[in-house]
């Protein structure tokens, strides 16, 4: 008898964390919501109310479907509110030592056959399944950033997941409307194994002085039909993001195409991470983003 999935757990009130909650409720699923205090998750239920909000405003769900989703996500302050999850996605940053605090501390509460799920975008699931104590109900699923409007989740396999953990996690996205992709457990798996290389190269363009930041991101745009400019698109993801997802290829991988430029290095190393600080390869504070280089 497979698990059937009715309740959700998000760790983390953060801008993942939130659009996960977010696109869970909308599909009919409760929602438990938690971070590192009280203010952080009311925040974050604040916050995805908001975004509703405005889905109905545009069109895009009507306002007795908001209701509905604000109304199935509740804040969970403490582990031991996580017993009658059937899923316990983790969505803090991205830091295997935050990840594996949350995962000893909250683990122990859950039901023996709830699955544990990774929103890691580069950390090795296997070795964060080693201190889960279910190493094979243990799964990456990686939702893309905003949650709600891109389609993919990659999926990966740690060493140990067993075959159901990965079809009732395979099930469960295919009812949040998303699309799948399965990828093996190398750092940073598919997406940002291909992403934060181009975003990093980008980065050395501009710092060997080849380009400007707007000229970089023209080309981009224009010149590879990319939606975004790749320092644009750095800004959006956060800078210290990219580093570290750079910093666990380049470890996981000891090969020297993945070194994290300096500048990349130098941006993080003044706080100027991107939008969330309004200040990176753009300076956001008047309201119209101007190249900081």
């Amino acid at each position: 008898m497979g698990l059937e999935i009715r309740k959700i757990g998000v760790i983390g009130a953060g801008q993942m964390g939130k659009g996960i909650a977010q696109v869970c409720a909308l599909s009919g699923f409760d929602v438990s919501l938690n971070d590192v205090n009280e203010e952080r998750i009311a925040a974050g239920l604040k916050d995805i109310a908001a975004q509703l909000q405005k889905s109905v405003e545009r069109g895009v769900i009507d306002a007795g479907a908001r209701e509905k989703a604000v109304g199935r996500i509740a804040g969970a302050p403490a582990a031991k509110d996580f017993g009658d999850v059937d899923i316990l996605i983790e969505a803090a940053s991205e830091n295997e030592d935050v990840k594996r605090k949350i995962l000893t501390e909250f683990t122990p509460f859950l039901k023996e056959d709830a699955i544990v799920g990774s929103n890691t975008s580069s950390i090795s699931i296997t070795r964060l399944a080693a201190v889960s104590g279910r190493p094979e109900r243990f799964i990456g699923i990686h939702f893309m950033n905003p949650v709600p409007k891109m389609q993919l989740v990659e999926i990966i396999r740690g060493i140990a997941t067993d075959d159901r953990t990965f079809e009732e996690t395979r099930d469960f996205v295919t009812k949040l409307g998303k699309t799948i992709t399965v990828a093996e457990d190398f750092p940073a798996f598919i997406v940002n194994r291909v992403l934060l290389p181009m975003i990093n190269e980008a980065i050395y363009t501009l710092y060997e002085g080849v380009g400007s930041v707007e000229a970089i991101d023209t080309a981009m745009r224009l010149g590879a039909n990319h939606p975004m400019g790749p320092l644009q698109l750095a800004d959006f993801i956060g800078l210290d993001v990219c580093l570290s997802v750079m910093q666990v290829l380049h470890d996981g991988l000891a090969d020297s195409k993945y070194r994290p430029c300096p500048l990349l290095v130098k941006y993080v190393e003044a706080g100027w991470l991107g939008r969330k600080t309004q200040r990176g390869f753009y300076d956001y504070r008047s309201g119209t983003p101007v190249a900081t280089r």
